[in-house]
């Protein structure tokens, strides 16, 4: 029997295990530095999910805007060598800030660095799949991001939607979250069209919806695609996804009361 839209949003509060990710424009303000208040208030709504009794796993964009921000550089560098020296100044900066925000809930976090050869090859793999069990069990917060210094193609493509996406079909996850600075996935450019259509439910992800989301978005890379795009690996392994606005109030705990906000991905299995 297929499960209706609103069975999946009301089952959500049985999840034990919630992949979370957040992109750069949500923890960063208009000239690229981290934002504090933006940080303590994603750490916030993961708490939670915490207070609940949930398993967190948060994938978190950042480490190159926030070396930007550190170097006050003023504007993106183009070249891979300069983007993958300022995600490796950056990326301290990141988790610096999120262990201070945490911290401030007694809570713990551990950095993990991954690459696509951390899911394909089987015994890093079991070591990936060991650590972040045994993070877990401490109540310490997993922080995956891409190991953007030796990654090349991440930089290129914006693999953190991606990242995540595996994570939640390789580790286990009920539920991948995707928060960004949208509400979801809109039948028009909702940047040019101010009566954009939010569209609430995607029954399945066909040839239609992908050539909808290059239609409204203007990003050659990230933005509305890659998200479309780990939606399907998820949802594909049965683990529903969720895209919405990071600055709603209250955001993970108002999908976990099975409230209808952002786009819902159905699971196929």
């Amino acid at each position: 029997m297929v499960s209706k839209p609103e069975e999946i949003r009301n089952s959500l509060s049985k999840s034990s295990r919630i992949v979370v990710k957040i992109g750069t424009n949500s923890l960063t303000g208009e000239d690229s530095e981290l934002d504090d208040g933006k940080i303590d208030k994603i750490v916030s709504d993961l708490m939670d999910l915490v207070n609940l009794n949930k398993e967190v796993i948060l994938v978190s964009s950042g480490a190159i805007g926030a070396g930007i921000g550190k170097l006050s550089l003023h504007e993106l560098p183009e070249d891979i060598e300069s983007l993958q020296a300022a995600s490796t100044i950056g990326q301290g900066e990141l988790m610096r800030k999120y262990s201070e925000s945490f911290e401030q809930h007694g809570r713990h976090v551990a950095q993990l660095l991954l690459t696509s050869e951390d899911f394909t090859n089987p015994t890093r793999f079991e070591n990936l799949k060991n650590t972040v069990k045994e993070l877990l069990n401490w109540g310490v917060i997993p922080i995956i991001n891409e190991n953007d210094a030796v990654a090349v193609e991440e930089i290129r493509m914006g693999d953190n939607d991606l990242l995540s996406a595996f994570t939640a079909a390789e580790i286990g996850a009920d539920l991948l979250i995707i928060l960004t600075d949208v509400d979801g996935l809109y039948a028009q450019h909702p940047k040019k069209e101010k009566s954009a259509e939010l569209i609430r439910t995607v029954e399945k992800i066909n040839s239609e919806i992908q050539e909808l989301t290059k239609e409204t978005t203007e990003e050659e890379f990230g933005g509305i695609v890659t998200k479309v795009q780990a939606a399907k690996i998820a949802t594909e392994e049965g683990v529903p996804v969720i895209v919405t606005n990071s600055s709603r109030e209250k955001v993970l705990r108002e999908i976990i009361d099975g409230k209808e906000i952002g786009t819902l991905f159905m699971p196929q299995r």
